[in-house]
C-alpha cells in the first residue's frame, strides 16, 4: 500500500477537530493527514461521518471516549477497537471496566495504562496493555546480539508478527490481545529470536551465525542475579 492511499484511512482529530484540508490552523506536519472532507468538530460526529472500525487516544485528555462514543463504535461495529492508550492511568480516554460495558463486552480493548480484569454478566475480561515494552527491549538485544549494521523497517514489522504469534486462544477468549505482561521475559526473547533470524538471513550481522540463534540471545541476556 502506498503511502498515500494508507494517510486515506486513518484520521486524526485534535482540539480543534477533524483534521480536514479546509483548516486554516494546522501545522506543517499535520497538513499531510488533512482529509478533503467537511469539518467536524465534535469526537461522536466524526466516528459517524467517517465509520472507524477502531480509535486510538493518545491526546491524554481523560474520558475523552464517552459513553456516547464507545455506543456510537459498538453501533457501526460488531467488535469496535478501543485503544486508549494515553498514561497514566487518570489520562486514560476511558477504563476498561467502560469500554466493556458500554459495548455489551463486545470490545477489542487494549490500553496504555494498566486497568484490572472486568466481569460482565459472568464473562471476564483481561484488559492488556499496548506497550512498547513488547518491542523496543527485544528489538534493542537483537541488535545487540548481532551486532547488526543497521535497523530496517522490516525488523519491526517482523518484531510485531513475532508478538502476534505468542497469542493464544485462551488469551482471546478472555479479551487479551497481547500476551501476558507476567510472561514478558519470555515473550521478549522470542521477539528477539525472531529478529535476530532475521538479521541473520538479510546478511546484516556482524557476527557469525551460530547453528542457535535462541541460544545467542539468552547468553547475551542480562540477568539482575548477584552473589552473596
Amino acid at each position: 500500500m502506498e503511502i498515500g492511499e494508507a494517510r486515506k484511512r486513518n484520521a486524526l482529530f485534535d482540539i480543534n477537530g477533524l483534521l480536514v484540508t479546509s483548516r486554516a490552523d494546522l501545522a506543517d506536519f499535520q497538513k499531510p493527514f488533512a482529509q478533503d472532507r467537511a469539518a467536524v468538530s465534535t469526537f461522536v460526529d466524526a466516528i459517524k461521518a467517517l465509520r472507524p472500525t477502531g480509535i486510538i487516544g493518545v491526546s491524554t485528555v481523560p474520558k475523552l471516549f464517552t459513553r456516547d462514543v464507545i455506543e456510537t463504535m459498538s453501533e457501526i461495529n460488531e467488535r469496535p477497537i478501543i485503544f486508549p492508550y494515553s498514561n497514566p492511568t487518570s489520562r486514560s480516554e476511558c477504563t476498561a471496566e467502560e469500554a466493556y460495558n458500554w459495548s455489551g463486552g463486545r470490545a477489542v480493548f487494549a490500553s496504555g495504562s494498566p486497568f484490572p480484569p472486568v466481569e460482565i454478566a459472568g464473562r471476564k475480561f483481561v484488559p492488556g496493555q499496548g506497550n512498547n515494552v513488547y518491542i523496543f527491549p527485544a528489538m534493542g538485544m537483537a541488535v545487540f546480539a548481532t551486532e547488526a549494521t543497521r535497523v530496517t523497517e522490516e525488523m519491526f514489522i517482523v518484531a510485531a508478527k513475532a508478538v502476534a504469534e505468542q497469542v493464544t486462544e485462551e488469551n482471546l477468549s478472555t479479551g487479551l490481545i497481547y500476551p501476558p505482561q507476567s510472561e514478558i521475559l519470555d515473550a521478549s526473547l522470542h521477539v528477539a529470536k525472531r529478529v535476530a533470524t532475521y538479521i541473520f538471513d538479510q546478511g546484516l550481522a556482524r557476527v557469525p551465525r551460530p547453528d542457535d540463534v535462541g541460544s545467542l540471545i539468552r547468553t547475551r541476556t542480562y540477568r539482575p542475579v548477584y552473589s552473596a
